[in-house]
């Protein structure tokens, strides 16, 4: 199985990215457990977490049911230390052309930032096989509706910024094919049950959606 059928399989199980910023190694394996107990299948740690090929490390050796990966990827070299540690799973805030270029090449999954048409068919040119719609504070389940409207039909686009599980209904009504959770699944600092129990809530929001 590639990352990319991994990816796709995760997504139609639940397609929920858990984001960890601030995550430490140490926490990782009690964080990540409670996170797969809750169906989680996505996760990703951000590069300016405290040591966060360490904590990609951990966790994809011990949950390999998931697939784990880093966010905010910003360069090619970035892509490379990200698969060193056995990362499958490359977030941008961006879309880079040279960041997407070597996440393929090394055969991860590529889910690059955008905001504008532009960025969408640019990133999607380049090879992105999902697209991140962020900050989505900037912008509304209106503007995923006319994305979806002119970008290739099955494009995934997944909103990253201010989502949980009191709003992801109506992105989801307007198409939105998976959701970024950060703050609202895990703040640093956070414990596992803690993170069990916000887990919970945010799942069955969107089961119940």
């Amino acid at each position: 199985m590639t990352t990319v059928d991994k990816f796709r399989a995760a997504m139609r199980e639940l397609p929920l990215i858990a984001i960890l910023r601030g995550l430490k190694p140490a926490e990782a394996p009690a964080i990540g457990e409670v996170l797969v107990e809750a169906g989680f299948r996505l996760i990703e740690v951000p590069l300016n977490s405290p040591q966060p090929l360490d904590s990609i490390a951990l966790l994809s050796k011990r949950f390999p049911q998931a697939m784990v990966g880093a966010g905010t990827v910003l360069t090619a070299a970035e892509a490379r230390d990200v698969a060193s540690a056995g990362g499958e799973l490359v977030v941008a805030p961006n879309f880079d052309r040279d960041v997407v270029a070597e996440t393929l090449r090394l055969g991860m999954t590529s889910l690059p930032g955008i905001m504008t048409p532009t960025e969408a068919f640019a990133a999607l040119g380049a090879g992105a096989h999902g697209l991140k719609l962020f900050p989505a504070e900037l912008a509304s389940p209106a503007v995923v509706k006319a994305l979806l409207a002119v970008l290739p039909k099955g494009t995934p686009l997944i909103p990253v910024g201010g989502i949980g599980a009191d709003n992801l209904g109506a992105w989801r009504t307007a198409g939105a094919a998976g959701f970024g959770l950060g703050s609202s699944l895990y703040k640093p600092g956070d414990d596992a049950a803690t993170v069990r129990a916000k887990a919970a809530v945010i799942v069955s929001a969107y089961r119940r959606g």
